[in-house]
């Protein structure tokens, strides 16, 4: 006949059950959570475009050619040439210009003589800006993102338009 009563220590006293953890739901949340962070890490830096003027780029902290920018400038008059469906341009603010190469046709209102922001990043081969979206001054968008640059803008606008830019 078998023994059955439970086996005791040294001192009679009965050993611990161990539990047995299953380690693979403990594995899967740590991935699962680190792999959280890397995406959110990741969203918020591409979500945090610097807004600069031209004539801050390299000058003003966040202004730097090697990241991600939103760029506000008033298109320089005769710069604007579309080719094959893309289109290049100059915008300028304050004195300082920047080339722009935008691969699309802007649409809306945009034209010579108007403020717009353009998104992108710096080609440093070519110094040119590459524009991955561009806000015309009179889109809702523009106006409510830019409303307190405005003013500056309006006033390059208006002496582009009369030519004396």
């Amino acid at each position: 006949m078998t023994d059955l009563t439970p086996r005791t220590g040294a001192d009679d006293v009965a050993p611990a059950q161990r539990r047995r953890r299953n380690i693979v739901p403990i594995i899967v949340l740590g991935l699962v959570l680190v792999a959280g962070g890397v995406i959110v890490t990741q969203f918020l830096r591409s979500a945090v475009d610097y807004y600069c003027n031209v004539d801050e780029v390299g000058q003003r902290s966040g202004c730097d050619a090697d990241r991600r920018l939103r760029l506000q400038g008033v298109v320089e008059r005769g710069s604007v040439v579309s080719e094959a469906g893309d289109t290049a341009f100059d915008i300028s603010f304050n004195d300082a210009t920047i080339s722009v190469f935008y691969s699309g046709e802007p649409g809306g209102i945009f034209k010579e003589c108007i403020p717009v922001v353009v998104h992108g990043n710096f080609d440093t081969t070519t110094d040119t800006f590459l524009g991955d979206r561009v806000e015309v001054k009179h889109s809702d968008e523009y106006v409510a993102v830019n409303d307190e640059r405005l003013t500056e803008a309006d006033e390059l606008a208006g002496e582009c338009d009369t030519g004396s830019v």
